[in-house]
C-alpha cells in the first residue's frame, strides 16, 4: 500500500495552511503598510482578465493579476496612483489614498484600435523587462484568428508552430515539438485538465475551439514549480467564463466545419454559462460522390461560474470531442479526449488566494477492423486533485505553493471478436494504474530595482500499483543481447509476480529545483537565465515521429525509468521606440535522461510485455532563437528563426553491448537545424486586414535504404545509420484577407468574411519518401508522399 508517511506529509502540509492566512499587519514585516487588493474584469462581458499590469509609478513597482484575475499588493500608507494597462484595453489611471487595506476592482473597457494590432505578448515594457519570466510566449485570440490556416479553420496549435523553438511534427501530423523534444513531452492543459491527444482529423485541426478559448500560454524553459510531469514544455489553456452581463451568440461557417457558442448570465454580474460546439461535414461531401471513406469530428465545450461572495466562487468546466474515421467500412476508428473540473476559488484575506480543483481526464480509442474481424479500445484515465494558493507577503515578494495528487488507469488494449465467425480471441492486455503525488513551492521575488527572481521547488512521487502480474527477468533484463549475432532480443521472462490492488510495484521520488532571473541593463534592455529540472512519469509507446491515436501511453516502473530532464537558458531582451519593436535572443540546452528507445524491430502493437523492446537511453539538444516583433502600427507582426540540434544516444549497458546505432549519437525525430517563421498583418482600412505567414524548416530526420540485397529471390533493403537522411526543406507561404462590411457597427448582427490561401505556391511538401520496385521497369524507385497543395478557404463569422 501507499506509503502511510507520505499520508501524512500531506495532512501536515494542509494543517500549516490556516496559519498563512491569518492578518499579518500587526506584524514587523507590515508595520504602517496596507493592503489594496480586487478583481480586474472586462467591462463588457465580466470576463476577469489575466496578466493585467497595476503600477505603482511612485515606488516603481507594481504587479499583475493570476490566473483568476486577482491581484494584490502590499504598500507603506500614503497617497499613490494607480495605472493600470492590459493589451486591447483603454488604461486607467486612478489616485488613491491608502491608510487602511482597501478593495479595488476595476472593470476595463474595450480599445477597438488596440485590438487590431497584433502583438505576441500583453504585458507593457516595464514587465517583460524587469520581471524573470522567460521562454515563455501569449497569444491572444485576436492574433490567432487573423493567422491564415488551412481549411479555413483558426487553429491554436497552428498558431505557436510560428513562435521561436517550436515546429511542427511533419506535414498534417498531429502534437507539436517543442526546443528538441517530443511531443509527448508537451503537458497540454485546458483548463488545467489534461488534454492527451490535442489534434482533430490526424493533424489538420486542433481540439481547441477558438470561440471558448481565454488566453494561452506556452512554456518552453523557466517552468514555474507548479508544473509538473513533463519533460519538455507546457502549454496552458484557460476557456472564457462566459458573459455575465448579457446574452450573445457567435459563430462562423466554413468549407469544412461549422462553429457555434453561447454565452449569457445566469443571475446577472454573479454567475454565467458558456455552451459552444464544433462539428465537420466533409464526411457528408464525400458521400454525394459515392466516396465511401469519410474523415469528421465534434466537440462540445462548457463552462458555469457562480460568485457565491466576494470571498468565494464556483467553476465548473468541461470539454467531450470524438474524431470518426472510415475507411470503405472496413477500418472504422474513433478516438477522442474527455474532461472535466470543478473548481473553488477562495480569498483568505486580501493578500492569500487559493484555487482547489478536482479534474477528471479521459482520452479513448477504439479501432474496428471488419477485415480481420476484431475491436480494440484502450483508454488513458486520470483523477486529479490540486490546491493552489498565493500569498502576497508584500509588494516584493509573493509565494506559490500547493500540492498535487493524480490517479491513473491505464487499458492499453481490448481486443474483442467482432462476431462468432472471427478467428480473433478475446484478449485483454494488463490494466495498470498508478498515482502521483507532488508538493511544490516557489516565490516571485523583486531583490532590488534591477533584479528579480524567481525561485521553487517541488517534490514528486510516483507509484507504480497493483492489481498487475509482473514478469521476472534474469538480472533484471527484459531485453537481451545476442553477441553472435551482435542484436538486441526480447527477453524470455523466468517466472512472474502478482501484486494485489493498489499494491506498490515500483516508487520513485524526485527533487525538482526551478529558478530564473532577470537583471534591467536600462529601462528599455535586460538579460535574463533559467534552469528547471522536470521528471515525467508517463512515458508513450510510439516509434514515430509524431503521436497518433493508436499511442499507447505507460506508467514508468522496473525497467522503463522516468525521463528527467534539465535545461539551462539565458536571454538578451530590449524594446526599441518606445515598445513599438521588441527583440528576444536566447540560448538553451537540454539534457534527458532515460529516454526511451526501440530495438530494432521492435513490435509496439497488442505488445503485453513491451518492457522487451525497449531500452533507456537519454537526449540532448541545444539551440539559439530569435524573435523581432513589430507591436504597432498598420503593419506589424514578427520574424522567429531558431537554429538548433536534437540528438538521441542509447549506449550499450555494458561493454559487450553495442547499443542502439552502435552507441553513437544520431539525429532525434524532432530535429530541425533552421526553422524560420515569419507572420504579418496589415490593416488597410476599417473593412479590410491583410494577413500573411511564412514557414521554412529543415526536413525532419529519417533513414533511407542504402543498399539491398536478395535471399530467397526477395529484395530485402539494408540500412545504415539512424536518421542519417532528412525528407526535403519543408516551406510554404499563407495568406489571408478579412473583410468587415460594417466595421463601426457595435450591437445586434455582426459579421465577417474570411478569404484564406493555405501554401499559395502550391509547395509539394514531404509528409513521407517510400521506397519500391518499379512494376514495369523493374527499377527501383523513392515515391513521396505529399498532403497538401494550394488550399483556398472561405469562412462567414458572426456575433450578436
Amino acid at each position: 500500500m501507499i506509503s502511510k508517511k507520505i499520508i501524512a506529509l500531506f495532512l501536515f502540509f494542509l494543517t500549516t495552511i490556516p496559519s498563512f492566512s491569518q492578518d499579518t499587519n500587526s506584524s514587523e514585516l507590515t508595520k504602517q503598510k496596507f493592503t489594496i487588493s480586487g478583481t480586474i474584469t472586462d467591462a463588457n462581458s465580466n470576463e476577469t482578465l489575466i496578466g493585467v499590469n497595476i503600477s505603482i509609478p511612485e515606488l516603481k513597482t507594481g504587479v499583475t493579476t493570476n490566473e483568476y484575475g486577482f491581484y494584490s499588493i502590499t504598500l507603506p500608507k500614503g497617497n499613490y496612483t494607480l495605472q493600470i494597462t492590459y493589451l486591447g484595453f483603454q488604461n486607467v489611471e486612478e489616485k488613491i489614498q491608502l491608510f487602511q487595506n482597501t478593495k479595488k476592482s476595476f472593470k476595463l473597457v474595450n480599445s477597438e484600435q488596440q485590438l487590431k494590432e497584433i502583438v505576441v505578448t500583453s504585458n507593457k515594457k516595464s514587465t517583460n523587462i524587469k520581471t524573470p519570466e522567460m521562454s515563455v510566449n501569449k497569444l491572444s485570440m485576436g492574433t490567432i484568428k487573423k493567422m491564415p490556416v488551412v481549411l479555413g479553420e483558426t487553429d491554436v496549435l497552428k498558431s505557436i508552430l510560428l513562435l521561436p523553438g517550436v515546429t511542427n511534427a511533419g506535414e498534417g501530423q498531429s502534437g507539436f515539438n517543442v526546443r528538441g523534444g517530443g511531443a509527448d513531452q508537451n503537458l497540454v492543459l485546458l483548463d488545467e485538465a489534461t488534454i492527451f491527444n490535442s489534434s482533430h482529423v490526424f493533424g489538420f485541426f486542433s481540439v481547441f475551439n477558438p470561440d471558448a478559448i481565454k488566453d494561452l500560454k506556452l512554456y518552453k524553459g523557466g517552468i514555474p514549480a507548479h508544473y509538473g510531469g513533463r519533460a519538455s514544455s507546457v502549454l496552458d489553456i484557460y476557456q472564457k467564463e462566459g458573459n455575465s452581463n448579457s446574452f450573445h451568440v457567435n459563430g462562423g461557417i466554413g468549407l469544412i466545419s461549422s462553429r457555434l457558442l453561447a454565452e449569457g448570465p445566469i443571475v446577472k454580474d454573479k454567475g454565467s454559462f458558456l455552451i459552444g460546439g464544433r462539428t465537420s461535414y466533409a464526411h457528408l461531401f464525400l458521400k454525394l460522390a459515392d466516396n465511401e471513406n469519410s474523415a469528421s469530428f465534434y466537440d462540445l465545450n462548457a463552462k458555469l461560474n457562480y460568485k457565491l461572495n466576494t470571498n468565494n466562487s464556483l467553476y465548473i468546466s468541461s470539454y467531450f470531442g470524438r474524431d470518426f474515421f472510415n475507411i470503405s467500412k472496413e477500418f472504422e476508428n474513433t478516438y477522442g479526449n474527455s474532461t472535466f473540473n470543478l473548481r473553488w476559488n477562495h480569498l483568505f484575506s486580501d493578500r492569500h488566494f487559493s484555487n482547489l480543483s478536482a479534474i477528471f481526464s479521459d482520452y479513448y480509442y477504439g479501432l474496428t477492423l471488419s477485415s480481420v474481424g476484431f475491436d480494440w479500445q484502450s483508454s488513458i484515465k486520470n483523477f486529479n486533485f490540486k490546491y493552489d494558493l498565493k500569498y502576497y507577503l508584500n509588494d516584493k515578494i509573493k509565494l506559490n505553493y500547493g500540492l498535487n495528487t493524480i490517479y491513473y488507469k491505464f487499458n492499453p488494449g481490448t481486443i474483442k471478436p467482432i462476431d462468432e465467425n472471427s478467428s480473433i480471441n478475446f484478449n485483454q492486455l494488463d490494466k495498470k494504474s498508478a498515482f502521483e503525488p507532488s508538493l511544490y513551492v516557489e516565490a516571485e521575488h523583486q531583490a532590488t530595482p534591477k533584479l528579480s527572481f524567481l525561485y521553487g521547488l517541488r517534490f514528486s512521487m510516483f507509484y507504480r500499483l497493483g492489481a498487475s502480474k509482473v514478469n521476472l527477468y534474469e538480472n533484471n533484463q527484459a531485453v537481451t543481447f545476442n553477441d553472435q549475432l551482435k542484436i538486441y532480443e526480447k527477453g524470455v521472462p523466468i517466472g512472474t509476480k502478482t501484486y494485489g490492488y493498489n499494491e506498490v510495484i515500483t516508487s520513485f521520488s524526485n527533487l525538482e529545483p526551478r529558478f530564473s532571473t532577470s537583471y534591467v541593463l536600462t529601462e528599455n534592455t535586460s538579460l535574463k537565465a533559467s534552469y528547471n529540472r522536470m521528471v515525467q512519469y508517463l512515458q508513450l509507446v510510439s516509434n514515430t515521429a509524431s503521436p497518433t491515436p493508436l499511442d499507447i501511453w505507460t506508467p514508468s516502473d522496473q525497467y522503463i525509468q522516468p525521463q528527467i530532464a534539465d535545461q539551462v537558458a539565458v536571454g538578451y531582451f530590449r524594446n526599441f521606440k518606445d515598445d513599438m519593436y521588441s527583440l528576444e535572443v536566447e540560448s538553451f540546452y537540454k539534457k534527458v535522461k532515460n529516454r526511451i528507445d526501440y530495438i530494432d524491430g521492435a513490435d509496439l502493437i497488442a505488445n503485453n510485455a513491451i518492457e522487451q523492446v525497449i531500452l533507456n537511453g537519454q537526449l540532448r539538444a541545444y539551440g539559439l532563437e530569435f524573435m523581432l516583433r513589430k507591436n504597432t502600427g498598420k503593419l506589424n507582426g514578427w520574424i522567429a528563426y531558431t537554429l538548433s540540434n536534437s540528438e538521441q544516444q542509447t549506449p550499450g549497458r555494458t561493454p559487450n553491448e553495442s547499443g542502439i546505432n552502435n552507441g553513437n549519437w544520431y539525429k532525434s525525430g524532432y530535429h530541425k537545424l533552421h526553422n524560420l517563421a515569419i507572420t504579418t498583418t496589415y490593416n488597410l482600412n476599417p473593412k479590410w486586414t491583410l494577413g500573411g505567414n511564412f514557414i521554412l524548416q529543415s526536413g525532419q530526420p529519417v533513414t533511407f535504404p542504402n543498399g539491398q540485397y536478395e535471399y530467397q529471390g526477395i529484395i530485402v533493403p539494408s540500412y545504415a545509420a539512424r536518421n542519417e537522411n532528412n525528407l526535403p526543406l519543408y516551406h510554404h507561404l499563407d495568406l489571408s484577407s478579412t473583410y468587415v462590411p460594417k466595421p463601426d457597427k457595435k450591437k445586434g448582427w455582426q459579421s465577417e468574411w474570411v478569404f484564406s490561401v493555405y501554401n499559395i505556391y502550391n509547395r509539394k511538401n514531404a509528409a513521407s519518401i517510400s521506397f519500391r520496385q518499379n512494376e514495369t521497369s523493374g527499377e527501383n524507385e523513392a515515391v513521396k508522399l505529399s498532403i497538401f497543395g494550394a488550399v483556398p478557404s472561405v469562412s462567414y463569422n458572426f456575433k450578436f
